[in-house]
């Protein structure tokens, strides 16, 4: 089952903003090691849960894994060789918003060598670059 809400006021939303740097969600909370993104996009459930089952089977399920993001966003897309008009076109996914800065997973509980290869199998699943952080690192 892929993430989305579990109910919203309206369906279809706005484009939005995606430009600045997330300010929140920008440091290591939670776990030891962190992915962090580099650029700016919007993150498909598909993708979050792609990158999810890859740093979980790089784990070997051993430690704790956060997911920082969630698809709270919903895009529509008309259907191809549909004329001008007619309105705004069905759901087609949910989305994460994406910006420079932000954590997308965390984990914990595993040797920094193991989370460097399971966090680096996750960024191979996602449209944008990252990098790996650590917590004692960020801090000095």
């Amino acid at each position: 089952m892929a993430m989305m809400p579990e109910r919203v006021k309206y369906r279809k939303m706005h484009r939005g903003n995606r430009s600045g740097l997330a300010w929140r969600g920008s440091t290591v909370a939670f776990g030891e090691y962190g992915l962090q993104c580099l650029e700016r996009c919007w993150m498909d459930a598909k993708q979050i849960e792609a990158a999810r089952m890859a740093i979980s089977r790089a784990m070997k399920r051993h430690g704790k894994l956060w997911i920082r993001v969630f698809p709270q966003k919903s895009y529509t897309k008309k259907p191809l060789e549909t004329r001008m008009g007619h309105g705004k076109g069905p759901l087609e996914s949910w989305v994460a918003v994406i910006r420079p800065a932000n954590i997308i997973f965390e984990v914990d509980g595993v040797t920094e060598t193991e989370a460097r290869a399971a966090l680096r199998l996750a960024a191979t699943k996602l449209p944008i670059k990252t990098r790996f952080i650590s917590r004692h690192r960020a801090a000095v």
